[in-house]
C-alpha cells in the first residue's frame, strides 16, 4: 500500500491509540532463557530506551499506547507499567478479539489507531487499522498490506521512529522537542 507523503500525514493526524505487538517490535524478537538457581529458567527480553523516551512524550501529547502480544511474560508487564501503557493484552495468539476489547474501551474507531507489527500473525490487525506500521525488519509479505515500514528494525527504536511520524503529522512533535531544548 504505498502511500503519499501527504497520504501518510493525513492517516497519522487522526491517530489517538498507538498499539503494538512486543516480540519483534518492541524487542529484536529473540527469546533468552537463563537458568534459575535451584532449576528452571527465567526468560529475558532487551527493550531500548529511545522506545521508553517514546512512550513518556507520547503520553504527554495526548496519545495513548498498548500491547497487544501472543505470549505472557513478566518483563513485558513490568516493561508495560514502567513506561505507562493504557493496555496490555498477553496470550493473545488471536490478537482481533484483544484489539477488539481496547477498541470498545477507548471509544475509538480503528481509523483512529496505528498499530505496529512485525510478521503475518499481525496482519488482521495491520488490515484493519487507520496507520498500519511493519518494522523495518519484518516479514516480507507485510510490506503489502501496511501504510509505512521504518527504517529501524525491531527492538532498535522502531516504535520511537513510529511516534515521532504520528506526533509530527499532529504538530506536536515541535513542542515535545521545546521541552528538551530549553
Amino acid at each position: 500500500m504505498p502511500l503519499t507523503s501527504n497520504q501518510l500525514r493525513a492517516r497519522a493526524r487522526k491517530i489517538k491509540l498507538l498499539l503494538m505487538d512486543v516480540d519483534g517490535v518492541l524487542t529484536d524478537g529473540r527469546f533468552i532463557y537463563l537458568p534459575r538457581p535451584g532449576g528452571g529458567l527465567f526468560e529475558s527480553k532487551a527493550f531500548h530506551s529511545r522506545d521508553g523516551l517514546g512512550f513518556r512524550i507520547a503520553h504527554q501529547a495526548g496519545l495513548k499506547t498498548g500491547f497487544i502480544t501472543g505470549r505472557s511474560s513478566p518483563a513485558v508487564e513490568y516493561r508495560a507499567k514502567e513506561v505507562g501503557v493504557h493496555f496490555l493484552k498477553q496470550n493473545a495468539r488471536e490478537k482481533l478479539g484483544p484489539y477488539e476489547e481496547i477498541l470498545r474501551e477507548a471509544r475509538l474507531k480503528d481509523e483512529e489507531v496505528c498499530y505496529v507489527g512485525d510478521d503475518i500473525v499481525d496482519l488482521p490487525l495491520l488490515r484493519r487499522v487507520g496507520l498500519a506500521v511493519g518494522v523495518g525488519d519484518g516479514h516480507k509479505l507485510l510490506r503489502r498490506y501496511v501504510h509505512y515500514v521504518t527504517r529501524q528494525p525491531g527492538g532498535f527504536g522502531a516504535v520511537r521512529e513510529t511516534i515521532e511520524l504520528i506526533l509530527s503529522a499532529q504538530g506536536k512533535w515541535a513542542a515535545a522537542l521545546d521541552h528538551y531544548l530549553r
